[in-house]
């Protein structure tokens, strides 16, 4: 059937909210938590599809697929650790859509006959793997989707890097799901932009006062962008504001930075260059080329030197009166810049819809000194 699978690649980046009352490495996150309740919320703040942990490490039963399946429409994942076609069965009959397969537990043959079992009774499997042979193992078994961990379950760290890494090798013809880690918008557009279709999501939003509000925040678009740093306290004003990206322009500006500044985890840092993409640390380039001694119009955002989406900017020092509708041609993943500001930023992301939106100059008090009023008046206007 699958309905899971199928959820998951339905265009953009996708969520699976996860319900758990309590974890192995952290311990209780939210021992009340009541599955009818919150999957029927996490329907109406878009998800695609739940997570059941009906596991007792995890506080679960399969009873709690039985009362999300009565309260959502959604697909159901149904979590824990695996390992008969009869368990299956069960959790087919308990209301599941899907069932997770950890690598970790299952050599080949026990993986193969499970996949088998889980068709034959119209389940999706979402593979796990959290390091690179357990990928190539879910590979070369045709799982589809995948799923990659960024949580060791032996240890219980986090790696959040070499999740991405992973994310990025994965096959394109298979659905990629980002596992664990998973608390900002920004962690959400990383894997999004190694190019998972989804991400799975637990913790965080177990741990939030209002977790189908986490749920909006961490899908919610366009992320903001505040460029042209050059400052540390700016830095932790955008930050403490809620931008997702924080720019710095490594060409000839009177906003050049140093360099590329620490930036929390809630953000992406994203060098600004002109025609060289240069030597830095930073989590994403956004390269523009040479015209006429100056950058040109437009610019590329590029993850590892492939290219995630397109800016569409304006003229440098000039009108461009075409500036929005060349905006709105514009397919993928658009980042819309040049001109933007607290009192206009609401209207042109109305009517453009873009992925992302950046600004610089207008939130200034002077070249590269940003004035922090108008920067936190710019990510509200942005997210109203």
């Amino acid at each position: 059937m699958a309905r899971l699978r199928d959820a998951l690649r339905a265009g953009g980046l996708t969520a699976i909210a996860e319900v758990k009352r309590r974890s192995p490495s952290t311990g209780d996150l939210r021992p009340d938590a009541d599955p009818a309740g919150l999957a029927a919320d996490f329907e109406r703040a878009g998800a695609a599809a739940v997570s059941i942990l009906v596991d007792e490490r995890f506080g679960g039963s399969p009873a709690d697929l039985h009362a999300a399946r009565s309260a959502t429409r959604l697909p159901l994942l149904a979590k824990g650790f695996f390992s008969t076609r009869e368990e299956l069965a069960q959790l087919l009959a308990a209301g599941a859509d899907g069932v997770l397969l950890l690598l970790r537990d299952l050599d080949d043959g026990q993986a193969t006959s499970l996949l088998a079992g889980a068709r034959e009774l119209g389940l999706d499997a979402l593979v796990e793997a959290h390091d690179a042979e357990e990928l190539g193992r879910a590979v070369a078994l045709d799982a589809d989707p995948i799923g990659i961990n960024a949580r060791d379950l032996a240890t219980f760290a986090i790696d959040r890097q070499a999740q991405l890494e992973l994310v990025a090798r994965a096959p394109r013809d298979r659905v990629v799901v980002a596992e664990s880690g998973i608390e900002s918008r920004a962690q959400a557009a990383a894997a999004e932009l190694a190019r998972a279709d989804a991400v799975l999501v637990g913790s965080a939003l177990m741990r939030a006062g209002d977790p189908a509000g986490k749920l909006r925040e961490l899908l919610a678009r366009p992320l903001v962008k505040v460029c042209g740093l050059t400052r540390e306290q700016d830095v932790a004003v955008a930050a403490e504001a809620g931008a997702d990206l924080a720019g710095f322009v490594l060409a000839e500006s009177p906003r050049r930075a140093g360099g590329v500044l620490p930036v929390p985890e809630s953000m992406l840092s994203v060098a600004v260059v002109v025609g060289d993409d240069g030597d830095h640390e930073a989590d994403l380039v956004q390269r523009y080329e040479t015209e006429n001694g100056h950058r040109g119009r437009d610019a590329v955002l590029l993850r590892n030197g492939r290219e995630v989406a397109r800016v569409v900017d304006r003229a440098w020092q000039a009108e461009d009166p075409d500036h929005l509708e060349r905006a709105r041609a514009t397919q993928g993943r658009l980042m819309l810049a040049g001109g933007l500001s607290p009192e206009n930023v609401g209207p042109a992301i109305q009517a453009i819809r873009p992925w992302a939106v950046d600004a610089s100059s207008s939130l200034e008090s002077a070249p590269g000194v940003k004035d922090h009023e108008r920067v936190r008046a710019f990510v509200t206007a942005a997210r109203c």
